[in-house]
């Protein structure tokens, strides 16, 4: 069995070439380095060293031996400076993903915020529907995910991040609609701008659509909300959107909110990550930020 201080004591004896001078620089007696020597030359069943009068002088098999000894407590000392890096949040990554409208909505001002604390470490950031983030959650991908609630998982923990408010929302071609409630007939009358099927965002407004026995379908659908956003606002049809992210553009009077019969309920964002294995120092970071 390898017994790493017989080798540190071996290291210190080559580069001093005298028992007692390395006794000295490590704190211990000359006879606990003469005892670690000759035990490491017993297991290696190979002479290290040679004894002078004054002091000591590596075999060639010592000679060799040290090269690998030196590599080896190189090595080591590497990866305790990078184990301190990773706790003092100086080095490493952050592996952390979420839909496209959460990205830019809610994800990058705290962001910013993690980026000016540790400017450091590097951010990696995978961008991805709620059923993307659960897989490469599971996976190993990313460290912390950023989804819509409600959202479950055997393998993972959830927790609560914010409350969003969702609308319907027009632009000046429509904007004569904005005064009276409308029935969800009504509005599936609208040219509907959707996000793309199996996201969250879209299987939330097609069962409130659907809990009041009104089918729809998106004349538009895409990925991205800005993009609805924009496109509401050139008068193509009604965008569903959340209200905290087109706040300034309602102010401004570039896009009218629809109001229904039948309110929209609140939804959740939360993140997850993964139950079992410790989470990373960076990512436990983040998630404090999450919480605080």
């Amino acid at each position: 069995m390898m017994n790493m201080e017989w080798y540190r004591i071996f290291l210190h004896t080559a580069k001093l070439g005298n028992l007692t001078k390395a006794a000295q620089e490590l704190h211990i007696t000359q006879p606990s380095v003469s005892y670690a020597i000759k035990q490491l030359e017993a297991q290696l069943e190979v002479k290290l060293f040679d004894r002078l009068s004054k002091g000591v002088k590596l075999t060639p098999e010592g000679m060799e031996l040290l090269h690998y000894v030196e590599k080896s407590f190189s090595i080591l000392h590497a990866g305790e400076i990078k184990l301190l890096s990773l706790k003092n949040l100086t080095a490493g990554e952050l592996r952390i993903g979420a839909s496209g409208p959460i990205i830019k909505h809610l994800l990058l001002p705290l962001l910013d915020t993690f980026h000016m604390e540790h400017p450091t470490v590097r951010i990696r950031l995978s961008q991805g529907k709620t059923s993307d983030i659960r897989t490469r959650l599971k996976s190993g991908i990313i460290d912390v995910g950023l989804v819509h609630l409600p959202f479950s998982d055997e393998e993972l923990t959830v927790s609560h991040l914010t409350d969003i408010e969702d609308c319907f929302v027009v632009g000046e071609a429509f904007r004569h609609l904005a005064g009276a409630p409308l029935t969800s007939q009504e509005l599936s009358q609208i040219p509907l701008l959707l996000l793309s099927e199996g996201s969250s965002t879209r299987q939330f407004v097609e069962s409130w659509f659907s809990s009041q026995g009104t089918s729809i379908e998106a004349d538009m659908e895409l990925s991205s909300m800005d993009m609805l956003i924009e496109l509401a606002g050139r008068g193509y049809g009604a965008a569903f959107v959340t209200k905290s992210f087109i706040e300034q553009e309602l102010e401004e009077g570039n896009l009218f909110q629809l109001h229904t019969h039948k309110p929209v309920p609140a939804r959740s964002v939360g993140f997850a990550i993964r139950k079992e294995g410790s989470l990373p120092i960076i990512a436990k970071r983040f998630t404090e930020l999450l919480g605080s």
